[in-house]
């Protein structure tokens, strides 16, 4: 039994199976970092002070904390403390909440001059901002004032599960009895992309001692609800769910399997690298790889979970294409290799919804290169 890298220590990559060798992969991660933060044309991060970087939604022309702790993810695997800290100083300055019910927690969206679009948080943001911290701190060491990455990363967990404790009128991001995230602090609803046991399994070895059972109980919550929420058949998520996994729209939108579920496939990957083997979670990464090996993946659409395709074309393609590549490091398809050799040939997204897409398209590749590691 694959009990993972956070055990054994081994990263394999896995387009070796493919004939990409080590250096072969060396060379496309480096390569696509440099677009994302440096190509004159193609690159999504700006600079909005001499310290403080952005990174871009490029089909919104904002700075979300999604994208904010995405960078920083990214910059943390690759070892660049200089940008990481810009980043980071961004998301402190523009975006943390210092006053009402969401201090503590960062505004989702500022413009790319830090002016605010939005009040509310979103959890994504806040466990990506933390584990990146967590790993900064491991990785480069401590500094002092906001470059205390662990004791950042600490505040951030104790608001996400404390919030109606130390706030009045807060809400947790966490619901506190079943220990699953909530799509924003002030619905008791979910979104199952954002569900990342493998992040709450090393919470539990760095929040405050008093937090580290929560963060073990919330990690084996949402490897139940990942697998809960998922189709029995066809392993396609819902953008948002309730409690019981079940579909629930919002934003007016009528579609279902859309681009923040896109995440769950990759998700389940990483935990597989870092923490082995889900059978559950596993199998659900075999039923998306069957499912998608009968579409015509020239024509991605919106999808209902049971796979009818609806009339809404993807948005983010590319997104689709690479986290199905990922799925290959859990699945038994038949058509991991097919989808392993697709996702090689699968080339960053140019244009204007190229951020979305990139990201997504970044994590897999440090995945399935045995590039994305654990610092802790």
């Amino acid at each position: 039994m694959n009990k993972g890298a956070f055990i054994s220590g081994v990263y394999p990559n896995f387009l070796a199976e493919i004939g990409i060798g080590e250096e072969e992969a060396k060379q496309r991660v480096q390569a696509a970092f440099e677009t994302i933060f440096f190509d004159p044309e193609e690159n999504f991060c700006h600079h909005t002070d001499e310290d403080a970087w952005c990174m871009v939604d490029t089909g919104n022309i904002d700075a979300r904390t999604e994208g904010m702790s995405y960078g920083m993810m990214m910059c943390v695997q690759m070892d660049r403390q200089d940008i990481f800290d810009k980043l980071w100083t961004f998301s402190d300055r523009y975006m943390r909440q210092r006053e009402g019910v969401h201090a503590g927690y960062f505004a989702w969206s500022v413009g790319l001059d830090g002016k605010h679009n939005a009040e509310g948080p979103a959890p994504d943001g806040e466990e990506y901002f933390a584990m990146a911290l967590f790993m900064a701190g491991a990785r480069w060491g401590d500094g002092e004032g906001i470059f205390n990455y662990t004791e950042q990363a600490r505040e951030i967990l104790r608001h996400v599960v404390h919030q109606h404790e130390m706030i009045p009128g807060g809400e947790p991001m966490w619901d506190p009895e079943n220990k699953y995230i909530r799509f924003v602090p002030e619905m008791k609803i979910s979104d199952p992309s954002y569900h990342l046991p493998h992040f709450y399994d090393l919470f539990a070895l760095k929040a405050d001692e008093k937090d580290r059972k929560f963060w073990k109980q919330a990690a084996e919550a949402s490897r139940k609800y990942i697998v809960k929420s998922a189709d029995a058949k066809t392993g396609l998520s819902p953008e948002y769910a309730d409690y019981d996994g079940k579909t629930v729209l919002l934003f007016k939108k009528p579609w279902v399997y859309y681009s923040d579920a896109y995440r769950v496939a990759e998700n389940i990957a990483l935990d597989h690298v870092w923490f082995g083997d889900h059978p559950e979670e596993d199998d659900v990464e075999t039923r998306i790889q069957d499912f998608f090996a009968a579409q015509d993946l020239s024509d991605l659409r919106a999808y209902e979970l049971d796979g009818t395709p609806q009339t809404e074309p993807a948005m983010h393609p590319t997104a689709i294409l690479s986290v199905l590549g990922a799925a290959s490091i859990a699945s038994k398809s038949a058509h991991r290799e097919k989808f392993l050799r697709i996702f090689a040939e699968t080339p960053l997204r140019k244009g204007v919804r190229r951020y979305y897409d990139n990201c997504l398209w970044f994590f897999c590749l440090l995945m399935l290169t045995g590039n994305y590691r654990i610092y802790i």
